[in-house]
């Protein structure tokens, strides 16, 4: 989006409700609701902490506005773990709407309630609030609050296996996601897209959803919607039986929740690692990773989730030969999939309790689930093919449309634009050369001046201005590249602090740390040489990336670094002062595991178990 489009869209959001955002932009807790809108997706606590914290100072310095925000924070975090607490949110919230200036924040509240129903297994009540929802942003144009209803609404159509008005929510909303500007909101509904392509059985198209999803997610640090996307992934390679992908994917996804604290997403993750281990003949294995999802499940109000550890269950037990068993789970399985309708899961149940009951010898109702078994079949695979004749029609139509208006509009722009250029032609033909000539002279002067200006400011934005050096996102960004590679090999991150430092500063003035700065950074461009690359990442802290490397070999390259850094002779700045000492922390990359943000943790941890051991040493975090 250019800068003048930036500009229209802010000035029209400021029209529309001035006296709301003007309310709210002073407010202490302005700030703070922002932080936990977008901490949500990528740090679930995070999200709590800050709520709570804009809670605290809203009780000393009421705004209705960004008090029901703030819980709405919360009735989305307390949904996936209490739902007792999540209606807590929004009974106090409602509360507020009379003296609320943005009317579209109830329909906010009427979609954390619908997901609240939806967690719990009433399907036809969260549809219900999430209609409502969508009616009430759209009366009051509330953007943000009807993209969420059209989310929380696509995902539960697909559920239920409307794809195809699914998919027309689910794109409203990532649209209406990017005009707003919230790139990660608008992958998350990517990812919804992708799990409705995987139940309607296009589990390449889903596939491709996913990766893409995922290289946004890494980009902006979601870590909750990685979690969440790496386990969809892996149910799109659980379809198609191919099982080491599979369990790759669910154990990143398992890594990343437990990091985060969402034990939603850890359950999950079992799951599918107990699915895998009953596909590859280990029932043992999938009842104990199964016992621990169903600890986590009680923590969260998910009735699908239940029912799907339910069914991996009653397989496992039946693998083992314990057909009687496996009866109670399934049965149970079976009750939750009926009263969502959900057909794919209701008739993969019926079949395991159709064997189930075969192996008990009760040929009566293993005869009874079989014939059910096919009825839910034949009425999910037609559906699918109803679905996947609507979901084309959608598309083409939708896409005809915009064809006709690109066309209708260019054709407008001509029209205008020839009637202009006669007009002007007929009064101004005897200057229109020499302001052609003109023009093309100023044109050409403009581009060289920004192909200059561009170059400038890609130097100026990837560079440290004090030392020279690569700042920190161009470093960071190598760093990235690296990770990402098809082939991914180990590389090495060091972290590299100057040791007291803080007293250079109070003892001698900024003037002189900044020239002991370009000194450091002087060693350190000699000591480091391609491949690596070299950059600060601030204050008096600086960073080495060392492609191919593992960690004897980055250890001695942190070893020679603080040996000169060490020798470097401060009395040229500070006469009499001590010898300059580094600490440095180094991780080594876990190929086709990590990202940026934990090679920094733990380079970070390794630099501060450095500090702690008495600084000017080296210690490594091992991969």
């Amino acid at each position: 989006m250019s800068r003048l489009s930036c500009l229209i869209v802010l000035l029209l959001l400021a029209l529309r409700a001035p006296s709301a955002a003007g309310a709210a932009a002073g407010h202490p807790a302005q700030p703070l609701v922002e932080r936990s809108v977008h901490a949500m997706r990528a740090d679930p606590e995070a999200s709590r902490r800050h709520a709570e914290q804009a809670l605290e100072l809203l009780a000393a310095q009421p705004q209705p506005d960004l008090e029901i925000r703030a819980r709405l924070q919360l009735c989305d975090y307390f949904a996936e773990r209490d739902s007792r607490l999540a209606r807590d949110q929004i009974a106090s919230a409602r509360k507020l709407l009379p003296h609320s200036r943005r009317h579209g924040l109830q329909g906010g509240l009427s979609t954390c309630e619908g997901e609240i129903e939806e967690n719990a297994g009433d399907y036809a009540k969260a549809r219900a609030l999430f209609d409502q929802a969508v009616e009430i942003t759209e009366r009051y144009d509330d953007g943000e609050m009807l993209a969420n209803a059209l989310y929380q609404r696509g995902y539960l159509r697909g559920v239920q296996g409307d794809y195809a008005t699914g998919l027309a929510d689910l794109r409203r909303a990532r649209t209406l996601y990017e005009r707003l500007g919230l790139a990660a909101h608008a992958s998350t509904t990517m990812n919804g897209i992708a799990i409705l392509y995987n139940r309607l059985g296009d589990h390449e198209q889903a596939r491709h959803y996913y990766e893409q999803t995922l290289k946004a997610q890494r980009a902006d640090g979601s870590r909750r919607e990685l979690a969440v996307t790496q386990h969809n992934l892996g149910r799109v390679y659980e379809n198609l039986r191919q099982w080491d992908k599979a369990r790759e994917a669910f154990e990143a996804s398992l890594e990343l929740s437990r990091s985060i604290q969402y034990p939603r997403g850890e359950a999950y993750a079992l799951r599918g690692l107990a699915s895998v281990r009953n596909a590859e003949g280990a029932p043992e294995d999938a009842l104990g990773l199964l016992k621990l999802a169903e600890l986590l499940q009680k923590r969260t109000p998910d009735e699908r989730l239940r029912a799907q550890i339910l069914l991996q269950q009653g397989i496992a037990l039946r693998s083992l030969k314990r057909p009687a068993e496996a009866l109670a789970p399934l049965q149970q399985a079976l009750a939750v999939f009926r009263q969502v309708d959900s057909l794919q899961e209701l008739s993969t149940v019926q079949q395991a309790l159709a064997t189930a009951h075969a192996d008990n010898a009760d040929w009566k109702a293993a005869f009874e689930q079989q014939r059910d078994h096919t009825h839910t079949l034949q009425r999910w695979l037609r559906g699918q093919l109803d679905q996947r004749f609507a979901t084309l029609k959608i598309e083409f139509d939708t896409a005809a449309t915009e064809r006709e208006n690109k066309l209708l509009l260019r054709e407008k722009a001509a029209t205008e634009n020839a009637l202009v250029q006669a007009q002007r032609a007929s009064r101004l033909q005897v200057l229109a050369i020499g302001l052609g000539s003109a023009l093309l002279l100023l044109l050409m002067l403009l581009v060289l001046h920004q192909r200059k200006s561009t170059r400038a400011m890609q130097r100026l934005a990837l560079t440290d201005e004090l030392t020279g050096l690569p700042n920190r996102r161009d470093v960071l960004t190598r760093l990235q590249d690296l990770l990402n590679d098809r082939r991914p090999r180990p590389c090495a991150l060091l972290i590299i602090d100057l040791d007291h430092f803080k007293s250079v500063n109070d003892d001698y003035g900024h003037l002189v740390g900044d020239e002991l700065l370009k000194a450091v950074a002087e060693v350190l461009r000699d000591a480091v040489r391609p491949p690596a690359c070299l950059g600060r990442l601030g204050g008096e802290e600086f960073v080495v990336v060392l492609p191919e490397a593992g960690e004897p070999s980055a250890l001695a390259a942190a070893e020679m670094i603080r040996e000169r850094v060490q020798a470097l002779d401060p009395g040229r700045w500070m006469p009499g002062a001590r010898r300059l000492t580094a600490s440095l922390g180094i991780a080594v990359s876990r190929p086709g595991r990590d990202d940026v943000s934990s090679m920094l943790h733990r380079a970070d941890e390794a630099l501060y178990r450095a500090k702690a051991a008495g600084r000017n040493r080296v210690f490594a975090e091992a991969a």
